[in-house]
């Protein structure tokens, strides 16, 4: 099922619905309008205008139960700003909706030759708030954010446009990014849900875990690693 949303305060509450049914979706994605507007101008994708949210629902399961299934997830994806709601029906035209998601990454690369992408987590009830910081923050920094990823569980992958050749850009972008993880975090959530830590992130661990915390994982770490040998200086702040 693809539906589409006004904004995103609609797509979230849909979500909410829709995880909420005893059998959820195998694949519950989203992009944002920002995505949306990008999809529209370098594909031949079909968007109604003033698409401001994208979901995309994916079921499965028992035969038996899949009519009954997709049934109640589109009452749940029907509510407040539904602008579209589309269901396949064989897979030519499953193929057809994923294709709207599946344009994405080449739009980006129309827009920017590089992009910072970061993987946060939030409330799936927070997500409407952050989309609409991520907006605030991109205008304030003067970049590009893009944003799309997994709603069910408030994954999500927060893209940064830049040009690495442009040194102010980068450095409005660190300050960008720093605001982004800072949001995240007054909004409970978490700073990274798949691509975890490394090196980019290290520096930003102290904010979300206590200092006590933080002296349990290095001590944790050096009864395996007492000659610091394995990957050394990732994940935890010196």
């Amino acid at each position: 099922l693809r539906a589409i949303y006004a904004d995103m305060h609609g797509a979230a509450q849909a979500v909410s619905r829709i995880m909420a049914q005893p059998l959820v979706p195998c694949a519950l994605e989203f992009i944002d309008g920002a995505a949306i507007d990008m999809v529209r101008q370098h594909s031949s994708a079909e968007l109604p205008q003033g698409a401001g949210a994208l979901l995309m629902i994916e079921i499965d399961g028992p035969e038996a139960a899949m009519a009954e299934s997709q049934a109640a997830i589109e009452r749940a994806a029907r509510g407040d700003g539904l602008l579209d709601l589309r269901v396949a029906r064989d897979e030519a035209e499953v193929r057809a909706l994923w294709a709207t998601r599946k344009a994405l990454s080449p739009a980006l690369r129309n827009v920017a030759p590089k992009k910072i992408n970061e993987d946060v987590v939030v409330p799936v009830s927070q997500i409407p708030a952050l989309i609409a910081s991520l907006a605030e923050l991109g205008e304030r920094h003067g970049i590009t954010i893009v944003n799309f990823g997994h709603a069910g569980n408030g994954n999500i992958h927060v893209n940064l446009l830049v040009d690495p050749d442009d040194s102010a850009q980068m450095a409005r972008a660190d300050a960008c990014l720093d605001a982004v993880f800072a949001r995240v975090l007054e909004l409970g959530g978490t700073l990274s849900g798949e691509h975890g830590v490394g090196l980019v992130k290290r520096d930003f661990v102290a904010r979300e875990i206590d200092p006590a915390s933080l002296a349990l994982m290095q001590q944790i770490r050096h009864l395996f690693d007492p000659h610091g040998i394995l990957n050394p200086g990732k994940t935890l702040p010196a």
